[in-house]
C-alpha cells in the first residue's frame, strides 16, 4: 500500500467542459489541499483531473490497483508514450449499476510492462453536497484484498442495523395495513404510507454501503431522488397528515387543522422542487432547502408540543402523539449536533439525512408510540361502537313498546273508519276511471306530438345537407367553413328543440336568423330577409311551440327565390302582439305563389314535401292537448295582377 498524494498531480476543471486532449495540454499542479480523508462540504461541483506517471524499472510486468474513494463519476484513462489515450473504465455512485460486484469497479488496475512508463489520468466529478473522502492509494493485489475485507467488516455492522430496522418497519407496515382493512381509518392509511416511505428511504441507504447487496442497484440515481424528498415526505408531509387524522383536529382544533393542511401542501410542493433540482443536477439545493425547513420548524414544533402537553389530560391520544414526536425530535436534533463538531455547520447540514443509530432509535420509538396510539384509538372506537349499540338496543325496546300501543290505537281507529272507507271507495273508483281516461288521452296526444316532431328532423336535415353540398361544390372554402359552423349550430338546436314542446320567442328568432343567413349565403345574396318584432313583445318570456315556424319559412325561401320576375327574393317575418294573450306571426315572400308552384312541380311519386303538413298536424295536436286555438292561414297572392308571393299568418295564443 502506498499513499500517492506526494506523487499525484491534479488539474481543476471549473467550467466542466474540458476534454482529455485539452487537459493534456494544460499544466498539472501538486495540490495537497484537494485530498482529504473525511467527508468534505462542497459549495459547488468538484470536477478535477488526476495524473499519475508510473515507471517500471524491473524486467517483469507489474500490476497495482489504484483506489481514490467512492465518488459520483469516475473515468480512468491510460496513455502510452507516442500513442493516444484510451478509456479503460468508468464508474461512479451515480453511474454504476453493476449489482453486488459494482464495488470492485472502484479499484483501477494499473499494468506497466517491463522497463516501460505509463501515464494514467483519473477524472473525478462530485456533484453531491458532501464529497466522500478523496485519498489516492496504490495497492498490490494482496493488500487490496485485505483492505476490501476490512471495509466489508466496517460497513457490515451498519448494514445489519439498517436491515433490522427495515424488518421492524415491515412489521409495522403489515400491522397498519391489516388494521386498516379491519377498520378503514385514514390515520392507519397515513401511518402505513409514512412507514412505506421510511422503508424505501432506508432500503436506498444500502446503496451507499460498500460491498453490501442493495435492492435498487439497477437504479443508482434513485437514492438521490428519494434522499431529501424522502425525509420531507415522511417527517413533515405524512407526519402532518397523520397527526391531523389521528388527533381529529378538524373537530377539536379547526384552526390547527387548516394550518396543518396548508403546511403539508407546501411541503408537497417542496418535494417536487427537490426532485426537479436533482433532475437538473443541482444536488446541493435540496439539502439547502431541507436545512431551511429543519431550522424554521424547530421552534414552531416545540411550541406545538407544549400546547398539546397542556391538553394531554383531556385527550389520551395526545400523549401517544407527543411521546412519539418527542423521540424523533430529540433524535434528529442530537444527530445533527453530533455531526457539527467533526464536520462543521455546513458539513453537518449535508448529513442531516445520515441514518445514525440515534436517529434510527428515534424512528423506531416514534413508530412504536404511533402504533400503540393507533391500537388505543381502535380500542376507543370499539368501546364507542359498543356503547352506541347498547343505546340503540334500549331505544329499540322503547320503540317496540310504543309501537304496540300505537297498533292498539290504530286497530280501534280502523274499525271506526272502515265503513267510511268502503263508502268512499266506490266514489274514488269512479273518479279514478275518469282520471285514467283523461290521462290516457293526454299521453296519446303527447306520443302523437313526439312522433310528428321526430319527422321534422330528417326533413330539415335533408334540406340543409343539399344546401351544404351545393355550397361546397362552389369551392368557396372561407364561406364553407362558416356555413358548416352555422349548420352544426342548426343541427344541435334542431335536435334540442325536437325534444321540447315550447321554446322562447328569442330562441326561435335566433334559430330563424341563423337558418336564413345560411340560405342567403347559398343564394349568393340574391335574397333579402328581415325579422321585425313588435317593441312591446318580451321575446325572452313569451313561448311558442318548437319547430312550428321553420317549415313555413323554409317553404317561403324555396318558392320565394324562384320567381323569374323578381331579381331579388324578399322574405319578411313580422311578430305582432294583436291582443294581450295572442301573438301573430306573418311570413311573406315575393315568390311565384302556391298555385303556380303546384303547376310547376315535377317531383317523383315517392317524394313527399311534408314540412308544412307536419306543422299543420302539430298545431292541431297542440290545440287538442292544451285546449288552445292555434290558427294558420295561407294566402296566395299570385292571383293578383300587380303582386305575387305567399303570406302565411299564424295566430298563437298564450297559455
Amino acid at each position: 500500500m502506498k499513499d500517492l498524494r506526494p506523487y499525484m498531480y491534479s488539474r481543476t476543471d471549473s467550467s466542466g467542459h474540458l476534454t482529455l486532449q485539452q487537459v493534456m495540454q494544460l499544466p498539472f499542479l501538486h495540490d495537497t489541499l484537494l485530498f482529504h480523508n473525511y467527508k468534505k462540504n462542497n459549495d459547488r461541483v468538484n470536477n478535477c483531473w488526476l495524473r499519475l506517471h508510473i515507471k517500471n524499472n524491473t524486467r517483469e510486468a507489474i500490476s497495482y490497483t489504484l483506489f481514490a474513494g467512492w465518488h459520483d463519476y469516475m473515468y480512468w484513462y491510460r496513455q502510452i508514450p507516442g500513442d493516444s489515450f484510451r478509456l479503460l473504465m468508468q464508474t461512479g455512485l451515480m453511474l454504476d449499476d453493476g449489482g453486488v460486484e459494482r464495488w470492485d469497479h472502484y479499484g483501477f488496475v494499473t499494468t506497466i510492462p517491463a522497463l516501460e512508463t505509463r501515464t494514467f489520468y483519473l477524472h473525478i466529478i462530485n456533484k453531491s453536497y458532501n464529497e466522500n473522502p478523496l485519498m489516492p492509494i496504490l495497492y498490490n493485489d494482496q493488500a487490496y484484498a485485505q483492505w476490501q475485507d476490512k471495509q466489508l467488516g466496517i460497513y457490515r455492522k451498519e448494514t445489519v442495523v439498517i436491515l433490522v430496522l427495515l424488518g421492524m418497519l415491515l412489521v409495522f407496515f403489515s400491522i397498519s395495513v391489516i388494521n386498516y382493512i379491519q377498520l378503514p381509518d385514514r390515520s392507519y392509511l397515513y401511518f402505513a404510507t409514512y412507514v412505506l416511505g421510511l422503508i424505501l428511504f432506508f432500503a436506498l441507504r444500502l446503496e451507499s454501503k460498500p460491498y453490501q447487496l442493495s435492492f435498487f442497484h439497477r437504479w443508482p440515481m434513485l437514492k438521490y431522488y428519494w434522499d431529501i424528498p424522502g425525509l420531507l415526505f415522511c417527517f413533515y408531509m405524512m407526519y402532518l397528515l397523520f397527526g391531523n387524522a389521528f388527533l381529529n383536529l378538524r373537530e377539536r382544533y379547526p384552526l390547527m387543522e387548516r394550518i396543518s393542511n396548508w403546511v403539508a401542501t407546501s411541503v408537497g410542493v417542496l418535494i417536487l422542487i427537490c426532485m426537479y433540482c436533482v433532475a437538473i443536477e443541482q444536488y446541493h439545493l435540496p439539502t439547502i432547502i431541507y436545512g431551511y425547513v429543519y431550522f424554521v420548524t424547530l421552534v414552531p414544533l416545540l411550541a406545538i408540543f407544549v400546547a398539546f402537553t397542556r391538553r394531554s389530560k383531556h385527550h389520551p391520544l395526545v400523549r401517544f402523539f407527543l411521546c412519539g414526536s418527542g423521540c424523533l425530535y430529540l433524535a434528529c436534533l442530537g444527530s445533527f449536533l453530533m455531526h457539527i463538531r467533526p464536520m462543521g455547520l455546513l458539513g453537518a447540514l449535508g448529513e442531516l439525512t445520515a441514518p445514525t443509530l440515534l436517529l434510527i432509535g428515534g424512528i423506531i420509538l416514534q413508530a412504536m408510540f404511533f402504533l400503540a396510539g393507533l391500537s388505543y384509538r381502535n380500542k376507543l372506537v370499539h368501546h364507542e361502537r359498543t356503547r352506541t349499540q347498547e343505546l340503540l338496543i334500549k331505544q329499540l325496546n322503547k320503540n317496540k313498546e310504543l309501537q304496540r300501543k300505537l297498533n292498539e290505537q290504530l286497530e280501534e281507529l280502523v274499525k271506526e273508519q272502515t265503513t267510511e272507507i268502503l263508502r268512499k271507495k266506490q266514489e274514488l273508483e269512479e273518479q279514478r276511471k275518469k282520471q285514467l281516461e283523461i290521462e290516457y288521452d293526454k299521453k296519446l296526444t303527447e306520443i302523437e306530438l313526439k312522433a310528428i316532431r321526430a319527422q321534422i328532423n330528417p326533413h330539415f336535415i335533408f334540406n340543409c345537407l343539399n344546401s351544404i353540398q351545393l355550397f361546397v361544390m362552389q369551392r368557396d372554402y372561407e364561406y364553407a367553413q362558416k356555413y358548416l359552423s352555422d349548420f352544426s349550430y342548426l343541427i344541435r338546436k334542431t335536435l334540442d328543440f325536437s325534444r321540447r314542446n315550447f321554446i322562447s320567442l328569442a330562441d326561435e328568432i335566433t334559430y330563424l336568423n341563423t337558418y336564413l343567413g345560411l340560405e342567403k349565403m347559398r343564394f349568393e345574396n340574391r335574397m333579402e330577409y328581415e325579422i321585425i318584432v313588435d317593441a312591446d313583445i318580451a321575446t325572452a318570456e313569451l313561448e311558442i311551440p318548437a319547430m312550428l315556424l321553420q317549415p313555413y319559412v323554409e317553404n317561403a325561401v324555396k318558392h320565394g327565390m324562384t320567381n323569374p320576375k323578381q331579381p331579388t327574393g324578399k322574405l319578411s317575418i313580422h311578430f305582432n302582439q294583436v291582443a294581450a294573450d295572442m301573438l301573430e306571426c306573418v311570413i311573406a315572400d315575393n315568390g311565384i305563389g302556391i298555385a303556380r308552384s303546384k303547376s310547376m312541380r315535377m317531383l317523383p311519386k315517392h317524394h313527399q314535401s311534408s314540412g308544412m303538413e307536419i306543422s299543420q298536424n302539430r298545431a292541431e295536436l297542440l290545440n287538442k292537448m292544451y285546449n288552445t286555438d292555434i290558427h294558420i292561414e295561407i294566402i296566395d297572392r299570385s292571383s293578383e295582377e300587380d303582386d305575387s308571393g305567399t303570406i302565411v299568418k299564424i295566430l298563437i295564443p298564450q297559455l
